[in-house]
């Protein structure tokens, strides 16, 4: 009967373990997709024909690396249905990993090439050159090398929580519920990724209208860097999918919880302010007033920030402050 039960909870672990991988992937899948559709559209846009020709062909070469990503990122669903016929398998869960680990390498070097071509006709061959590299730098570092240095430290340490994780849930039944919370957290970044990746897409096309020539150059300004700030948001999105494939190997841990939930609060701030950032721009190119413009994309970010910050961080506040105060109660009663 012990084996039957453990081999049952073993079953139950992969399964847990796959579906994330496979919600991990599905929240890569659908930036990834938004952002292959704005490659393609961008070849017809008038912009598009007075690039350089080398950046066209940075383009072009960006869009087939995305198309690399796309391919790779869509590749578990057939080796479910065909090699695993359905079946969850530790074969399934490796692969999937391998898979969105090798994914992210053609996404941090098209993200590069696509801040470079957007930026080249503002800032000039130099400096856009230096946005490109540090973009796909950025995301190289998030995306694997903050993950290698932290997988040799964590790997003694994943062994130490999964052990207090199974005494916790024989002692007090309440495993599932960390399993609850990390697939909250990625269904959270999943939620923001897919809006924020839509936003860079029509960022990158913007800069090839006609409109955004005749805009002054201090919009040309505060567009790239609004497009600078969402694409550090989307970096910082789709790094805890590789942190928990690399670093913690699928496995659920109070750890990743945390990190996921510190990088989801993190992105959000340069999400809010590249949001404004393009609010500004156009709210200035309809009235004509830079001062009205100003006054009305911080009164967003100010709504922005008070409802994802203020707001949550005051309620959390009142809620220790209640916890506290009936604890004190209690050790009252108790005395």
């Amino acid at each position: 009967m012990r084996k039957q039960t453990n081999k049952g909870g073993l079953m139950a672990k992969l399964k847990d373990k796959i579906q994330n991988a496979l919600d991990e992937g599905r929240m890569l899948v659908l930036g990834s997709q938004v952002l292959l559709g704005f490659q393609y559209r961008s070849a017809f846009e008038p912009g598009f024909e007075k690039l350089p020709v080398s950046s066209q062909y940075l383009k072009l070469l960006a869009l087939g690396l995305m198309l690399i990503a796309l391919g790779l990122l869509l590749a578990p669903g057939a080796y479910h249905r065909i090699v695993e016929e359905g079946e969850d398998t530790n074969r399934l869960h490796g692969f999937s990993s391998r898979v969105m680990d090798c994914a992210l390498l053609p996404f941090a070097i098209a993200l590069g090439l696509d801040l470079y071509v957007a930026s080249h006709p503002t800032l000039g061959y130099t400096q856009a050159i230096g946005v490109g590299i540090c973009a796909s730098l950025l995301a190289l570092f998030f995306w694997y090398g903050l993950e290698f240095i932290r997988r040799r430290e964590r790997e003694p340490e994943i062994k130490e929580e999964q052990e207090m994780s199974r005494k916790k849930e024989q002692e007090e039944g309440n495993g599932s519920k960390l399993k609850d919370k990390i697939k909250h957290v990625l269904t959270e970044c999943r939620v923001v990724l897919p809006g924020a990746q839509t936003l860079l897409g029509f960022q990158f096309i913007t800069t090839l209208t006609e409109a955004f020539e005749r805009l002054p150059q201090s919009s040309k300004d505060v567009h790239l860097l609004s497009l600078a700030l969402v694409a550090v948001s989307i970096v910082l999105l789709m790094t805890p999918a590789a942190y928990h494939r690399i670093v913690e190997r699928g496995e659920e841990t109070e750890h990743f919880h945390r990190f996921a939930s510190r990088i989801l609060i993190a992105a959000m701030i340069p999400l809010g302010l590249g949001v404004c950032g393009d609010f500004f721009v156009v709210v200035r190119k309809v009235t004509e007033s830079g001062r009205f413009a100003f006054v009305a994309s911080l009164c967003v970010l100010l709504f922005f920030f008070t409802m994802w910050f203020g707001l949550t961080i005051y309620r959390r506040n009142q809620e220790r402050s209640g916890q506290k105060a009936a604890e004190h109660k209690g050790e009252q009663f108790a005395s």
